[in-house]
């Protein structure tokens, strides 16, 4: 009774248009005054206090402002023209090129918006002008980007490994090889896409030019490398390799790429402030959500008749697990998704005994497909005011990219080594 009136309330409050961390609070309260009216509100203020203390959590800030250093300088279109150079001349070579870029840039970002706004503003005129339809376009950037959610450094994985209490170092290990099947699957798509079009490919690069389109990028390679590179041999953690990746991306555009200004470093700093402002405050607000809903035993109520459903197949209950993610994240913003649901799963988690990497994986997976999902994806609004084009002609083409990664998501259930061959690889 208690968790049917403070989830209404919540869902209320979303229709009526309040910020998202509105109905966490309020959520968190109604259940605090219902069921536990011996508690001071205190209490909360204390554990949104606790939820925004975990050290990993300082990694946050550090990869938004790299991605940012990067967005505004010149590394998404050295990465642009060197996927083009070697891929531009395939058939479907063009969209290749958008997904390939996307994920390159989305293993130096850790970010799905900044991908959107950093390789689509290039991309769609070379796109369109090749003759492809404006809804496969914006729905090839808007998906594409998302696989930055699962090639490390990635911000979601930080939060749900905060939340669920797992190594974020062994879950962006194990987010490259769903990502990159992801791609694989996206670029097979691009390919028959193109034939039935019957678009023509690009002239085939020379050489030399692609020797130059190397050069140029190499520095830019260098960040994933010390990024995962670093994690993977132990040199450091990831919250030292976000405040590396700060310093590497500076050097990249102030020195190297010479993008940038000391000058244009301020208004980079304010706008990573105001983007960690407002994931920070919904980091604390879940917190004092999830405090709640736990101290009343919502969680074993809700879910005491799932476990009894999934009994001891931990496939089956991966698969609803995804599908709850699929579903919450088709609507809520992904990382309030990841607050909101997992302290309500863990106990399915903890009964069937799957590895909580792989429930990571699982669940970042589902914050990706739903970044681009309608009604509500993220990303699908960022390509709105990115691209200027109503709702309707982003998520036009949208359908086919949303079935890739719903099989995806499958393959990696029944296949799990797919994520956790490089994690056990790495870490045992």
């Amino acid at each position: 009774m208690v968790a049917a009136i403070a989830l209404s309330v919540m869902i209320l409050l979303l229709i009526a248009g309040f910020p998202l961390k509105v109905p966490l609070i309020v959520g968190a309260l109604i259940v605090m005054w219902l069921e536990m009216p011996f508690l001071d509100p205190s209490d909360l203020i204390r554990q949104m206090i606790s939820g925004v203390q975990p050290v990993v959590l300082s990694a946050v800030p550090m990869f938004i402002l790299a991605a940012d250093l990067m967005t505004r300088g010149r590394t998404a279109h050295t990465l642009l023209d060197l996927v083009s150079s070697f891929l531009g001349h395939l058939r479907g070579g063009l969209p290749i090129t958008t997904a390939v870029s996307c994920t390159l840039f989305g293993a130096v970002s850790g970010s799905t918006q900044a991908t959107v706004v950093a390789m689509g503003s290039p991309l769609r005129p070379r796109l369109l002008k090749a003759g492809y339809k404006d809804s496969f376009t914006l729905a090839l950037i808007v998906n594409a980007s998302d696989v930055a959610l699962l090639i490390p450094p990635s911000i979601g994985m930080i939060v749900y490994g905060v939340v669920a209490q797992t190594s974020p170092a062994q879950l962006f290990i194990a987010g490259i090889g769903p990502g990159l099947l992801i791609v694989l699957m996206i670029s097979v798509w691009c390919y028959a896409y193109t034939r039935w079009q019957g678009i023509a490919p690009q002239p085939r690069a020379a050489w030399s030019e692609r020797g130059r389109a190397l050069l140029r990028a190499f520095p830019a390679f260098g960040l994933p490398v010390v990024v995962i590179g670093g994690i993977y041999s132990g040199v450091f953690t990831p919250t030292e390799a976000a405040s590396i990746s700060v310093l590497y991306a500076a050097i990249l555009e102030l020195l190297v790429y010479r993008s940038l200004r000391l000058s244009d470093l301020f208004s980079v700093a304010r706008s990573t402030g105001l983007i960690t402002a407002v994931v920070f405050i919904l980091v604390a607000a879940g917190q004092a959500f999830a405090y709640s809903i736990s101290f009343a035993q919502i969680p074993q109520e809700l879910i005491g008749p799932l476990i009894e459903f999934v009994g001891d197949n931990p496939q089956l209950a991966l698969l609803v697990i995804a599908l709850i993610y699929f579903v919450g994240c088709m609507f809520v913003d992904p990382i309030v998704v990841i607050l909101i649901f997992t302290p309500i799963l863990a106990p399915l988690v903890t009964a069937t005994g799957l590895d909580p990497v792989l429930v990571g994986t699982i669940v970042v997976m589902q914050a990706a497909i739903g970044s681009a999902t309608p009604p509500f994806g993220v990303d699908l609004f960022t390509a709105m005011a990115v691209f200027r084009r109503p709702y309707f002609d982003v998520i036009k083409g949208t359908p086919p990219f949303i079935l890739i990664m719903v099989i995806a998501t499958i393959l990696v259930i029944a296949f799990p080594q797919i994520a956790l061959f490089l994690r056990d690889l790495a870490f045992k």
